[in-house]
């Protein structure tokens, strides 16, 4: 069974309203090691532009993950995302199930897995660029997350300079 969910988050459909040409699409894979000693989410830090759709597959067949956002309204965590976007949360997606978002208010958003959050499967994806209208940087140390987990966010000038950066990779 294929389980799809589509949420639009930031301005909404009057935000997508204008554009002639489709959204680009980007994948988020939620991958895991064959024995499922290791999970990660690839890319693991990604640029894009605002209005691009994320669409977030499980494309590991030994576990199921969460993409879900650092927000007070979601188990009430520190927030790691622009102050004008809406949190999200997939809900627990099994192998070959996705779910997709629209971001569109500029800014960094981290997330994580809820069950492998401590294994280190978090993300970070760059919406615009520094200097947009609207643009809120990184989250500022979180007293909630240990400091592996922190260190393992990529840094978004690694992103922004090279788009996607793969889990282990940011410099």
């Amino acid at each position: 069974m294929k389980l799809s969910r589509r949420v639009l988050l930031g301005g909404g459909l009057a935000a997508l309203a204008g554009h002639a040409a489709p959204a680009e699409r980007v994948e988020i894979a939620m991958r895991g090691s064959a024995r499922g000693e290791r999970v990660w989410f690839s890319p693991q830090g990604v640029a894009i532009m605002p209005g691009t759709i994320l669409h977030f597959v499980n494309r590991d067949a030994g576990n199921s993950h969460t993409s879900t956002a650092y927000h007070p309204d979601l188990l009430g965590r520190q927030r790691r995302i622009p102050s004008a976007a809406a949190p999200w949360d997939s809900d627990f997606l099994l192998p070959d199930q996705a779910f997709e978002i629209t971001l569109t208010v500029p800014g960094v958003y981290d997330y994580y897995c809820q069950p492998h959050e401590m294994a280190e499967m978090v993300g970070r994806i760059v919406v615009g660029r520094p200097g947009d209208p609207g643009w809120e940087g990184s989250a500022p140390e979180s007293e909630d997350l240990m400091p592996e987990v922190l260190a393992a966010f990529p840094r978004v000038e690694a992103i922004l300079a090279t788009g996607r950066v793969e889990q282990g990779r940011a410099p």
